[in-house]
């Protein structure tokens, strides 16, 4: 996708971080409906519920465990609440880049919250982590959305 946007900004002789700052608040509905995709289909599991609160889920396909329905989780926040904030955001006028920024310290922050409700991964090679992998590559987005947020404030 990124590869298509930065081809169309060439085309069009657009700014990359313009077109990046207009497509990421549209960004968000679509991964909160690929967590429905995920939930239907009963893949991206969350962790066992113990205490169970009453929201959780069985997944009769895997195992008779209730579960946090994760991706229930990951929906609401990806799909409503970080859609709401970077299009509020952006509704005012913003040095170029910042809602780029604000979109890859959300999208990060969301999903390291997020991946303490998911089933852990099994880690590279048989490693295990005190974090996940999905929590260790948020850190990363997390920091650039940073750095972009610092570069796009010191050019304005």
């Amino acid at each position: 996708m990124l590869a298509a946007l930065t081809l169309y900004a060439r085309k069009k002789k657009l700014a990359w971080f313009a077109v990046m700052d207009f497509i990421a608040p549209l960004v968000p509905p679509g991964l909160g409906f690929g967590r429905l995709g995920n939930f239907i289909n009963g893949e991206l599991r969350g962790r066992a519920a113990d205490p169970s609160p009453p929201w959780a889920m069985v997944f009769p396909h895997v195992d008779t465990v209730a579960r946090h329905p994760s991706q229930l989780y990951q929906a609401f926040l990806e799909g409503i609440v970080f859609f709401a904030v970077p299009w509020w955001f952006s509704a005012k006028p913003r040095a170029t880049g910042s809602v780029s920024g604000m979109f890859l310290i959300g999208c990060g922050a969301v999903r390291f919250v997020s991946e303490f409700f998911r089933e852990p991964d099994a880690g590279i090679f048989g490693l295990s982590y005190t974090i996940s992998m999905g929590q260790r590559l948020s850190l990363p987005m997390i920091a650039a959305g940073v750095a972009m947020l610092v570069w796009s404030a010191r050019r304005s």
